[in-house]
């Protein structure tokens, strides 16, 4: 019987897509609601979140935009190590106190007029002693005044995907009023984030500059040498503080950071994380009335946390993929290639969560790449893990070579195929 070439790409489409039903999973279920919990919280607003995924597992009105007093403070912190690690600026770098800086109520009162100071240890007085002074001059030294740096937090913050109500004045997060004649011109209304803003600029933070931990995980420092009395970290809740008399009965297992604000329209806020067993929390509380609340608040969050979750691996590198152990490529002396995860992927899930929960799909590059030679290591597909609507993304890799085909054995293939394709159609007729 005639076959025409028209029939025979018939034939290839189905078989090709008779593979590519085999290679995907059914598309993961409809996600299920976290459950709702009250943990009796005296705040205006809260949030708990995975620092690894940025998966949310409580929240308490975390989308009201409120004052954040100086947890603004982290936007601040982040552009500063990014100029740092960009290259633009060195840790070593001197800063020069303006008037400005030297001015700045609250926090800080540690920089005089034209006092110079390296970044270095500018930063490390904003981020354990909260230091407006200090906030103040980075701020201006890195956009070269304040109001303009104030435009770079808005415009990071946009990066961050932060809500639409996310809004930043200044680099300390006190108000207009406390500003003074310092007040931004261009820049209108007030410093505000939700505390889901909070807790994302965090997530940020920790994800691309974890160093922040070697400065907010100090209890004290002092800022000069000469100095007699020294820095003391706002931040009671610091494992560093398990020794101290003062703040012992705050410090937390695993505490090493954030930020806290207060100021009188923001009330007493936090942002914290620990980390304990391979899970790392951040946590936000803002509005709480009094300063020893937002700690003991905070600890209610983390003890939720770290009592109700765990992290868990649902795929180890190196790890078969039962609905895509290997995939078709052209040109090589093998027709498919053995395909393994290149990373394991994990979860912070409710303890006692089963496999059933977890939905696992799998698919292969365009055909374009399935091409020899391939090297093992090469990325030939991704697989996709889905948990109560969160998604995570690892790659598959081949793991093995394949080497190309020479032109004798790609030809003689093609002929076999083309005879098995033919005999297949006729008895399919």
């Amino acid at each position: 019987m005639f076959f025409s070439v028209r029939r025979v790409s018939v034939v290839l489409t189905v078989a090709l897509l008779a593979q590519l039903g085999l290679s995907l999973v059914t598309q993961p279920k409809a996600a299920v609601a976290a459950e709702q919990v009250d943990l009796k919280l005296n705040v205006k607003s809260a949030i708990l979140m995975d620092a690894a995924s940025g998966q949310i597992l409580f929240e308490d009105r975390a989308d009201t935009p409120l004052p954040p007093a100086s947890m603004a403070k982290m936007m601040t912190e982040y552009l500063t190590m990014e100029a740092v690690k960009s290259g633009k600026f060195s840790w070593d770098e001197m800063v020069t106190t303006s008037q400005n800086a030297a001015d700045v109520i609250g926090s800080g009162g540690l920089l005089a007029l034209n006092e110079q100071v390296s970044m270095k240890d500018m930063f490390a007085a904003m981020s354990i002693y909260s230091a407006n002074d200090a906030s103040v001059a980075l701020a201006e030294k890195i956009a070269g005044s304040e109001e303009e740096f104030a435009k770079m937090m808005n415009a990071k913050a946009k990066e961050f995907g932060l809500s639409e109500q996310a809004h930043f004045i200044n680099a300390t997060g006190l108000s207009r009023a406390d500003m003074g004649k310092y007040a931004p011109k261009e820049l209108q209304g007030e410093t505000l984030l939700t505390a889901r803003d909070a807790a994302i600029i965090a997530y940020n933070i920790l994800k691309d500059h974890k160093e922040v931990l070697e400065y907010t995980s100090i209890p004290s420092k002092k800022f000069r040498e000469k100095d007699k009395t020294p820095m003391i970290n706002w931040n009671w809740m610091l494992a560093g503080n398990k020794d101290n008399i003062n703040f012992k009965k705050y410090a937390y297992e695993g505490l090493d950071g954030l930020k806290t604000g207060s100021t009188d329209d923001a009330g007493y806020c936090f942002t914290g994380t620990a980390e304990r067993n391979g899970m790392r929390l951040i946590s936000v509380v803002m509005g709480t009335p009094k300063e020893p609340t937002r700690f003991e608040e905070t600890r209610k969050v983390l003890d939720y946390g770290f009592s109700n979750f765990e992290s868990k691996p649902i795929l180890t590198a190196k790890q078969e993929i039962d609905s895509l152990k290997t995939v078709n490529i052209k040109k090589g002396v093998a027709t498919q290639v053995p395909v393994v995860t290149q990373t394991g992927v994990n979860f912070v899930v409710k303890k006692g969560a089963t496999p059933d929960q977890f939905t696992i799909t799998a698919q292969p590059v365009e055909e374009s790449k399935l091409v020899a030679p391939i090297k093992s290591g090469d990325v030939l597909g991704t697989v996709k893990v889905t948990y109560q609507g969160t998604e995570k993304v690892a790659n598959l890799i081949a793991n093995e070579d394949v080497e190309k085909g020479s032109w004798f054995r790609l030809f003689f293939r093609a002929i076999k195929n083309f005879f098995v394709d033919m005999v297949t159609g006729a008895k399919k007729e």
